[in-house]
């Protein structure tokens, strides 16, 4: 048998040593490393370290034993981790993560998404996952939307828009399951019918933030509750900033709503620069100092977008284009250019007659009044006598519609024959 790491080609940092002693079982390093997620803080680099050199089910039982500490380990900090691993139970811990419908995943399991080993030695030592759905499979076309938890109506709107129309185009929408931003993306996503995972600084089992156990549990029912924390371990402010780092790492993309300078969002922005993911930011109001870190951000490396299309492009296969933006076309704008030069011409007001008209449009006498007596069948203008004068539309700016049966505009797609 062969430990969970082995026969998976880990970057040359990651590849543990050979050594002569017999090599730990599947069982016994899956129930090892379980067990280091009670002893190890997530993201610990020395921890990872002292993992990729002994081995999972070794290092566990070096902390649980009296032997000399570990490299770089003061004797102060020894103490502490030995005191974590004699408190650490493995078997209870899967025991009720099975009760509460959850299952370990470490590395080397089919489901472990390898977009994390980017993290070298911080990368989690196994995640507890909640609900059915593989979290490889989701993590391949998956995007983070992250940002403020005391985020405004504009910030919240913004979310929802992103979260809903990802989810409509087929991209899982990983968030933290907080107050704000994280919670308006996850309940966009699912009340779009689609996939979200929530990336927790507790344990699987936990309801945390409190006002969120209905989403929470929703989460778990139609998606994914993914957590480094065993169960029934709580959140600290700590571990919020480093769980940010799996939220970069598991998905192509991070977008940031709304952030002020301080903003927890914003480190996992700079996690995904550090690992090479696309980073984008929603603009907000210059007057929002919750705008204030998602505009600093867009100063450097990151990537404005305002819509879904724009976050595909950037994270997407190739052809995956934004469309092209503009602005809507007036029937006016279908006119050809002798005629847009003849409705120019004629003045706004009492309007004039045709000899005034022709010298504005540098054009003869026939070929104005050719061009204004078919303005006149289009609606734009009207004739008093001998004067020309534009429509009381013309004058409003509300110029005929494809709806109005007389708008017959030239090269219209409505009108085609």
């Amino acid at each position: 048998m062969t430990s969970p790491d082995e026969g998976r080609l880990l970057p040359a940092q990651e590849q543990p040593p050979r050594t002569a002693g017999k090599m730990e079982d599947v069982s016994s390093g899956r129930l090892a490393r379980a067990g280091l997620t009670r002893v190890l803080e997530p993201g610990d680099p020395r921890g990872g370290q002292w993992l990729r050199g002994l081995g999972p089910v070794a290092l566990l039982d070096r902390l649980r034993g009296e032997g000399p500490p570990l490299p770089g380990a003061s004797a102060g900090r020894m103490a502490g981790l030995r005191l974590r691993a004699r408190d650490a139970h493995p078997e209870l811990d899967l025991a009720t993560a099975r009760e509460a419908g959850a299952r370990f995943v470490c590395p080397g399991d089919a489901e472990w998404p390898a977009q994390l080993d980017d993290l070298g030695d911080a990368r989690p030592l196994g995640l507890w996952v909640r609900g059915t759905p593989s979290l490889r499979f989701w993590a391949l076309r998956s995007v983070a939307l992250v940002g403020a938890r005391a985020c405004t109506d504009y910030g919240a709107h913004a979310a929802g828009l992103l979260g809903a129309g990802l989810a409509e185009r087929g991209w899982v929408v990983v968030s933290g399951g907080a107050y704000g931003i994280d919670g308006a993306a996850h309940r966009a996503a699912l009340g779009a019918g689609g996939a979200t995972v929530a990336v927790l600084a507790c344990g699987v089992d936990s309801h945390y933030p409190r006002g969120h156990a209905q989403l929470i549990a929703r989460i778990a029912e139609q998606g994914l509750l993914v957590s480094e924390l065993p169960p029934g371990d709580h959140p600290t402010p700590s571990r919020f900033v480093l769980r940010n780092r799996v939220i970069a790492a598991l998905t192509r993309g991070t977008v940031v709503v709304e952030a002020a300078h301080r903003s927890g969002a914003l480190s996992t922005a700079r996690a995904a620069l550090r690992l090479g993911r696309a980073v984008m930011g929603v603009p907000g109001p210059v007057t929002s100092s919750l705008s204030a870190g998602v505009h600093e951000l867009l100063r450097g490396e990151g990537h404005l977008v305002t819509d879904t299309g724009d976050i595909v492009e950037l994270v997407g296969g190739i052809g995956e284009l934004a469309p092209a933006k503009s602005g809507p076309v007036l029937p006016r704008d279908l006119l050809p250019d002798r005629l847009s030069r003849a409705l120019e011409a004629v003045p706004a007001g009492p309007g004039a007659l045709l000899e005034r008209i022709a010298r504005a449009a540098a054009t003869g006498l026939d070929e104005t009044v050719g061009d204004l007596y078919e303005l006149l069948a289009l609606g734009y203008v009207e004739r008093e006598g001998e004067i020309w004068k534009l429509t009381r539309q013309a004058l409003s700016g509300g110029f005929p519609t494809c709806d109005d049966p007389l708008a017959k505009v030239p090269g219209c797609p409505d009108h085609a024959p």
